[in-house]
């Protein structure tokens, strides 16, 4: 399994790449969704994608809808990992076609759970 991370902040996503690896995924990293999108338009396809919500260039918002669009790339996972914490933010991100929503600060054990409800964990992981 292979995990784009999708955060502006370089230390965010080595915390996220580190706990992907320790359950088992791969790990691409993106600065924001503009780079993402541009690593899925050539080809990169994740099976899930982690996406923080406040980003420059592309807000993860703007990259739920436009991955949303794209029926080669429904079957990819999206999950919000983000500070917003207003339910009308978390409604609207999964309206959008965000699959789970995991508010900072995290554990990995929140990772892992939300991966378990998605169907994504990997057995052994954090035995």
């Amino acid at each position: 399994m292979h995990a784009l991370i999708i955060d502006d902040s370089r230390a965010m996503r080595l915390i996220l790449r580190r706990i992907m690896v320790e359950l088992g995924f791969g790990a691409t990293e993106a600065a924001n969704g503009q780079e993402a999108l541009d690593l899925l338009q050539v080809g990169l396809h994740p099976d899930l994608c982690l996406v923080d919500w406040n980003m420059p260039v592309m807000d993860g918002y703007d990259f739920v809808t436009e991955v949303r669009k794209v029926r080669e790339w429904r079957d990819i996972t999206l999950m919000m990992v983000t500070t917003e914490s207003e339910h009308a933010q978390i409604v609207r991100a999964l309206a959008a076609g965000a699959h789970e929503y995991v508010i900072k600060p995290f554990t990995a054990d929140a990772i892992r759970d939300k991966l378990e409800l998605l169907g994504l964990a990997q057995d052994g992981a954090f035995a």
